[in-house]
This record gives structure tokens, sequence and C-alpha cells, in this order.
């Protein structure tokens, strides 16, 4: 590309030539290549009006071995969206094509069809008919803590609560507190493949979901249906999954805690204004919306808690203690062997 010529360097180069100067003089004083003069003297520059503003043109683009199968290409792709740049390599071979195949790549990936995504349709459910539960792992400074979370699908009530672990026993134990927190049971329950609820699931396989006996007593108690999310849907939880972020960053980022007790405490204040506030779907402040449609809804609580025979009662010492002091456990019960010598199996065994 020619440079540019300036104003004063277009006067001078006059000035010289007019004096008789050789371009090979002129270029010596401007310090400019003589073949640069040259060019400028044969596109006529040194005729210009001085106060023209100078136009320039875009190179003309430079066409590409690709260029004569374009329209071939798009038709290809027009009519299957998802044929392969390998595979349109080939065609176009066959039909001559000469070039490489990273320019090929480039542009199939630019004029490919993109499917407009389906929109994600919000499943609201009816008021009472179903929370979503799930464990969240958090960890402080005195050790790994579970929190299960428990969100009632119409009004988005919530209740949660940190455990040791993320076992059934604390599964048991925590529903039981979050249907007293309500005031009652929702028809179902939704878990997202949770160990403790779900022994197997075949249905991607065209088998059946498997639930734990277990908690299929526990459910029969509490009269609710479990449910679980189908593997990758994602969206089908989303109505427990948001609040456990909510959790994370709203609750605990940013705050100390200092130990169970404290974290306990700061959870109840924390969960009383989470409740209180307007919630970001709804429109509509999630215990309002809670006691004017859904509190009357729920199923009524069962007269006493769940006892599990395979699990075990809760120690009478982890029962009696306030909420907040420390996290429940449970005990398997022991049952006591009675203890004989080989001699007197030996005997009843010859007896026999």
């Amino acid at each position: 590309m020619t440079p540019v010529i300036g104003l004063e360097t277009r006067m001078l180069l006059r000035h010289f030539l007019s004096q008789g100067l050789s371009k090979a003089a002129i270029a010596r004083r401007l310090d400019i290549n003589e073949r640069t003069i040259r060019r400028w003297i044969a596109d006529g520059e040194l005729d210009r009006d001085p106060n023209e503003v100078p136009r320039y043109t875009p190179r003309p683009v430079k066409g590409t071995k690709l260029d004569p199968f374009k329209d071939l290409i798009q038709t290809r792709l027009a009519t299957y969206p998802e044929l392969s740049s390998v595979r349109l390599m080939e065609e176009i071979r066959a039909g001559g094509y000469t070039g490489g195949y990273s320019q090929l790549k480039a542009y199939v990936s630019a004029i490919r069809p993109r499917p407009t995504p389906a929109p994600v349709i919000r499943f609201e459910t009816p008021a009472a008919h179903q929370a979503q539960v799930d464990f969240a792992e958090f960890d402080f400074p005195w050790g790994k803590r579970y929190a299960l979370l428990v969100v009632l699908g119409y009004s988005r009530l919530l209740w949660f609560r940190y455990y040791e672990r993320q076992d059934m026993r604390t599964l048991f134990a925590g529903l039981e507190e979050a249907f007293r927190f309500f005031g009652g049971v929702p028809h179902e329950l939704l878990f997202d493949q949770m160990k403790a609820v779900i022994t197997a699931d075949l249905r991607l396989l065209g088998g059946q979901l498997v639930i734990n006996e277990e908690f299929l007593r526990f459910a029969a108690h509490w009269c609710f249906r479990p449910r679980a999310c189908r593997p990758y849907r994602a969206q089908t939880k989303g109505k427990v999954e948001r609040p456990i972020r909510y959790v994370r960053e709203n609750f605990v980022y940013g705050r100390d805690f200092f130990g169970d007790a404290h974290l306990d405490e700061e959870r109840a204040r924390w969960q009383e204004r989470a409740n209180d506030r307007l919630h970001a779907t709804t429109k509509e402040v999630p215990r309002v919306r809670f006691e004017r449609d859904e509190a009357t809804l729920l199923t009524p609580l069962a007269e006493r808690s769940y006892r599990s025979i395979v699990l075990g009662p809760m120690t009478s010492s982890a029962a009696a203690r306030p909420s907040g002091d420390a996290l429940p456990r449970f005990e398997i019960p022991k049952i006591e062997v009675e203890r004989r010598p080989l001699s007197v199996y030996a005997a009843a065994y010859g007896g026999l």
C-alpha cells in the first residue's frame, strides 16, 4: 500500500521537481524511497487538490477455493442441519474441491442453522400438593455439616436445618421437624435420587423406580407419596436447588459461626426473614401465600413420630435436648446373646 502523502511533502516535491532535481536527489532530501516518489507521480498525487480528503477503497476480497461450493454446502445444511463437516468434505471433494479442511470447517460453523431452544416451561404445583427435599453439604471450621432443605412447591415456604450426617435417620428426624414447622404434611415429597430414599432408578432403561422399604413405611405413617426426579432432569427440582444457592450466598457466605448452637440460632432467625421476603418468582411473600392458600390443605400431622424397628429409636438424652444445643443422634438397639460352651451344643446334637 502506497504511503499517504502529506500536504507539506506534496508541496516540497512540486518545488524540487520544478527546480529540475532528480528523483533520486529528492528521495535523499526527503528521506523517502525513490520508488515511492515515482509511484506518487504515476498515481497523480502531485496534481491532487491540497484541500481534498483522500478516499480509499477497500481491497477486493480474494476468492477462495471453497467459493464454488458454498451454494451446495448451504443447500445441504438447510436440508440436513446436523450434517458434519467431515461428511461435507467428502461430498465437495468428489465435486472437485482441492482446498483444506479447516477452511470448510470454519465456514460450516459460521452458517450452520442453530435450532431455537425450546422454552423452559415452569412447572407450578397446586397448594399443599408437593414439597421438594434435598441435602446440601457445607464446610465449617469445626467440621462438615449437611443442610436438609424442605420447600413447599406452591408457597415456597422454606424449612432447613444442619445435621452431622445425611443418612436415613437424619432424614426422618428432619422431615418430622419440617412437618411440624408447616403444621401439616404435603401430599407428596420430591427427592433428587437420594440414596436414603431411592434404592434403584431403572426408568431410563424401561424399568421402575425402587424405593427403600423402610422409607415407604415412614411415608405411609405420615401419609405422603414419595417421588424422585428423573436422572438428568434438573429443571424438575428447581424449587429446592435455588433455595440451596440462596442459603449459600445469603446466609452462609460472609458470616462467622462459632459452633452448632450458634449456627442453629442464626439459621432460625434467617429462616424467618427468608419466609417473609418477596419471592422473585411468585411475586408474593411465602408466609402470606402459605397461610392464605396452603396451610389448611395440608394433611394433618400424625399423632406420634414414626418408630423404626430397623433404625432404632432416638436416645432419650438426644430427644430431650433443645433444638439448638446439639444435633440429634440415634442408636441401634442392643440384643443380648447368651453364650454357651460348645460341649452343650454337641450334647444337644448327639441327643437329637
